[in-house]
């Protein structure tokens, strides 16, 4: 087990250290404070009375960690953040305002890829994910975007919502579900949206009426950076049913490898 490597000049009020955990010069941790494995505090960084910072989580030079927040793992607080609300795994925070503005580990998958926009499917490293360019019909009278199930619905649609209204600081999701698929569509602005299997991860951009992020069931999901305008339609396979959701995050690893070693046997 790998001891703290703790500078000399930090303040550290908390004996709660997990192995490998580094504390830059001028750092101050709070009582009751958990730094979990391999996370590591920059120079002057501040984590306040009982906060949780996660196992390999990165808080920036001068970023502040408000007391009782929790930290998720992986994530990283950039150079002068101010966190006063809980950070998901992985997610890559900036600013004064503390802003998600991505995903570690997640690589983009955006519209502007994918030349030409064509309709087809494209699919994602993420197991079972697949982007769908719908098709278009276009004439001076407006345009139309149609969709068959069938066709380009991969499953007969029993329940549908729209999200709208989100302030751009905001993050949406955070959850897979058991049985549940899902078809998702910004049909105005734009939203960003990170999709993960439990061992793979990507994210896609929904910018333009046309486009169809399908996920199955067992995906992780978190939509984030909507637009002042985004309205996101979601479709989907089963009725509401809250014993499908799993809004844990170690829980769903725990299932999907699960999943994944029954598979392989």
């Amino acid at each position: 087990m790998t001891a703290p490597a703790i500078h000399p000049s930090a303040q550290i009020a908390s004996e709660a250290l997990g192995a490998g955990v580094r504390v830059g010069p001028l750092a101050a941790v709070g009582a009751g404070a958990r730094l979990q494995d391999g996370c590591a505090l920059g120079a002057g960084a501040t984590v306040g009375e009982r906060a949780v910072i996660g196992a390999g989580a990165v808080v920036g030079e001068g970023a502040v960690v408000a007391a009782g927040v929790a930290v998720g793992a992986g994530a990283r607080i950039e150079a002068g953040a101010v966190v006063t609300r809980p950070v998901p795994p992985r997610a890559v925070v900036r600013g004064p305002a503390a802003t998600i503005v991505g995903y570690a580990d997640a690589p983009a998958h955006l519209p502007a890829a994918l030349a030409p926009l064509t309709p087809g499917v494209t699919e994602s490293a993420v197991k079972g994910v697949r982007l769908h360019v719908l098709r278009e019909v276009k004439d001076m009278r407006g345009d139309l975007c149609a969709a068959e199930v069938g066709r380009e619905l991969p499953f007969a649609v029993r329940r549908s919502f729209l999200v709208y209204h989100v302030p751009n600081a905001e993050i949406r999701g955070e959850h897979a579900h058991r049985r549940c698929a899902q078809f998702l569509m910004a049909v105005k602005g734009s939203v960003r949206v990170v999709v993960d299997d439990g061992t793979q991860r990507e994210e896609f951009s929904l910018d333009r009426p046309n486009l169809g992020l399908y996920l199955p069931p067992m995906t992780w999901g978190i939509q984030y950076r909507y637009s002042e305008d985004a309205v996101l339609l979601v479709l989907a396979s089963d009725p509401y049913d809250p014993a499908d959701y799993i809004r844990d995050y170690g829980e769903f690893l725990a299932l999907a490898r699960a999943q994944t070693g029954a598979g392989a046997a």
